[in-house]
């Protein structure tokens, strides 16, 4: 019989499962199966992980006698025995890897939407020829069938409340170990008499990757009033555990009213002690992690700004001391309506408890010291996809596995807890600038591309949002599966359309009203990778970090900043000086780079004004806020800046405060 909603207490998940108010089909198949093993403890998941029963693995970093590998793997008809993934005992963890080298990063056409609500994306009748339901229940009836660990969390902040739940087989345990520090867990003993699923349910079933989809990464959204069930055919955790609990928040957001932003965010001290908050969202690779990082130095201590990728030229600044850090959030942030005050600034908390960090950057020991030590020493065992490892040895940040001989993975993960981040800003924090970050190819008179962004451009609001519904996925991404096109892609409104089962216009809407709401809260725009013919990596966002953390709540003066040539680019710092050194002004004005000049930078304007024209175009339809349908049109009129100022006029510059 059902408890009660109100009824007070908790109980023990894994023997009372039947007694809470869980969708039907969930508990036909929780009594159908064989097993059903809910953990208490993280510890318990890891040695599941490895196939063992819960206290068996000495999980102390000094055990090097330990060289535990397990398959994860799963008799498929036709095909027979298949290891979806290979888990091997580390000193510091497990590490993960998997033999189909398509497996080990997101495929950006992972998404299906096995419902008939409204939506954008494509549906699983339009891919396959046929509804989802008859899948549906052969995955339901196959996991009916299977040892399986269940595994109750909330979605978001735990204070939120959005019951979740996930169903997946004992021998892929290791995705539990990963959700559950991504996403927390409730531990078996502790689970509300009250809990419900609002948030979703992830089921994992990876043969029908095989039987169904021709070896490929598909995850199913089947979206009710309610909750969203996410049905996951592979065990890459990325579009599933990670990208699928962020869809499930998007639902809840657009039956809310308020959106996740995906986005780093981090507090930035300066040496005199003032504090800037700095939210930066982009497409995946496009630097949130990196944003939390400490700046990156030269052996001498300098920070090189960038190499220029013809002449092979350095420039180099000194930077004494460089700002503290205390990190918000790494890739989602709620902007949850309980969160916002009256500052007139945007609010936000982590939407996780872990985060998914992306370490391809580190190719040899020392490039992030405070990382590499977290990693190689952590405090718990860590969990750690597409490593080299050798059973019991340590598990290092730096060695990755290759797709090939000779091709490294481009994206070596590590799901570091936030617990053991120094020094976290924790709880709601107030946004007072929000940066955009896109990944850009070296552009000059032989290769003529967009790369013609400065180190740093000041948006007006509009344009911020403008710049968010089209959100480029940029150059030589590495988070996702390569596209065979050449053209400049997109990752779509607010850089997490491919994470949202609806339609684009609703996520449209809700992050204009988001820029409307909070006039307080600055907009700017950061290149990686290079500046025009500079390769410079993250190191732009790095400076831009350091800048506009001394500048603190100081607006620019409009005497201060000029008009980039091309108007998508808003406004460019007339000079940027940093502890006394002023920045090269070869990295903001590039239409004055000798190895490009003016010809090279219109032909990169011109990509950046069809790759807009093109990607815009879809927004303009019947259920877009008069003022987006403005806005819009006004950019595809070829708008000037003064233009966008108009259309949303929060005050930009000092002397439009009074």
């Amino acid at each position: 019989m059902a408890v009660a909603a109100f009824a007070p207490g908790v109980l023990d998940f894994q023997s009372c499962w039947a007694d809470l108010e869980l969708p039907a089909h969930v508990h036909q198949v929780l009594s159908a199966a064989p097993l059903v093993q809910t953990p208490e403890t993280r510890t318990q998941l890891l040695d599941w992980a490895l196939g063992r029963t819960s206290g068996e693995t000495d999980w102390t970093l000094g055990n090097r006698d330990d060289h535990g590998v397990y398959e994860a793997v799963f008799q498929t008809p036709g095909l027979g025995r298949i290891a979806e993934a290979v888990i091997t005992k580390a000193r510091n963890g497990l590490a993960i890897n998997f033999p189909d080298p398509a497996m080990r990063r997101r495929d950006p056409d992972a998404m299906v939407i096995g419902d008939s609500l409204p939506t954008d994306k494509p549906t699983y009748t339009e891919r396959f020829g046929e509804p989802f339901d008859q899948t549906r229940q052969q995955t339901l009836d196959w996991l009916k069938t299977q040892e399986l660990v269940a595994m109750p969390f909330y979605a978001g902040e735990d204070k939120l409340g959005y019951g979740s739940l996930l169903i997946v087989p004992r021998q892929a345990a290791f995705f539990a170990a990963a959700l559950a520090d991504l996403q927390g867990m409730i531990p078996r003993s502790q689970v509300p008499t009250h809990f419900r699923i609002t948030g979703g349910v992830l089921f994992v079933a990876p043969p029908f990757r095989h039987t169904h989809f021709a070896g490929r990464q598909v995850v199913v959204h089947d979206r009710a009033a309610t909750h969203q069930e996410v049905f996951a055919y592979n065990l890459y955790p990325g579009p599933s555990a990670k990208k699928g609990v962020y869809s499930m928040l998007l639902d809840i957001g657009e039956r809310e009213g308020w959106t996740t932003n995906h986005c780093a965010a981090v507090a930035v001290i300066t040496p005199y002690e003032n504090q800037l908050i700095l939210m930066h969202e982009g497409a995946s690779g496009g630097g949130k992690s990196e944003m939390t990082e400490p700046v990156h130095r030269m052996e001498d201590g300098r920070l090189l700004i960038g190499r220029n990728v013809l002449t092979k030229e350095e420039r180099t600044l000194n930077l004494p001391e460089a700002c503290h850090l205390r990190p918000i959030a790494d890739d989602m942030a709620c902007a949850h309506p309980s969160y916002q005050g009256r500052s007139g600034r945007l609010t936000i908390a982590d939407a996780e408890n872990a985060w998914f960090v992306r370490v391809d950057h580190i190719h040899a020991y020392g490039t992030a010291p405070n990382l590499e030590r977290l990693c190689i020493d952590p405090p718990e065992p860590l969990v750690f996809l597409n490593h080299y490892i050798v059973p019991g040895g340590t598990c290092l940040t730096w060695e990755h596995v290759e797709d090939a001989p000779g091709k490294v993975c481009p994206n070596p993960r590590v799901i570091l807890p936030r617990r053991m981040i120094t020094d976290i800003a924790a709880g709601p924090r107030n946004v007072d600038v929000r940066s955009f970050g896109v990944r850009c190819p070296a552009t000059h008179k032989d290769a003529r591309l967009y790369g013609i962004l400065g180190l740093m451009h000041v948006l007006s609001p509009a344009l911020a949002w403008l710049w968010r519904l089209v959100a480029p996925r940029g150059h030589a991404n590495p988070s996702i599966q390569a596209s065979k096109s050449k053209e400049m892609q997109s990752e779509g409104v607010g850089s997490y359309w491919a994470f949202a089962t609806g339609r684009r216009v609703d996520q449209a809407n809700l992050l204009l009203r988001q820029i409307i709401d909070t006039p307080e809260t600055r907009h700017v725009l950061i290149p990686n990778q290079h500046i025009g013919a500079w390769k410079v990596g993250f190191m732009a966002e790095w400076i831009a970090r350091e800048y506009l953390a001394r500048r603190g709540s100081a607006k620019f003066g409009r005497e201060q900043v000029d008009e980039a040539p091309c108007a998508l680019l808003g406004y460019i710092p007339s000079q940027l000086k940093v502890e006394g050194s002023i920045i090269p002004r070869v990295f903001f004005r590039v239409e004055e780079q000798i190895q490009g000049g003016p010809d090279v930078y219109q032909e990169g304007a011109r990509q950046w004004r069809e790759f807009f024209a093109k990607e815009l175009q879809q927004f303009l339809v019947p259920h877009l806020d008069p003022l987006g349908r403005t806005i819009i049109e006004a950019c595809l009129d070829n708008a000037t800046n003064d233009d966008y100022r108009r259309l949303i006029p929060h005050p930009m510059f000092r002397d439009e405060d009074h």
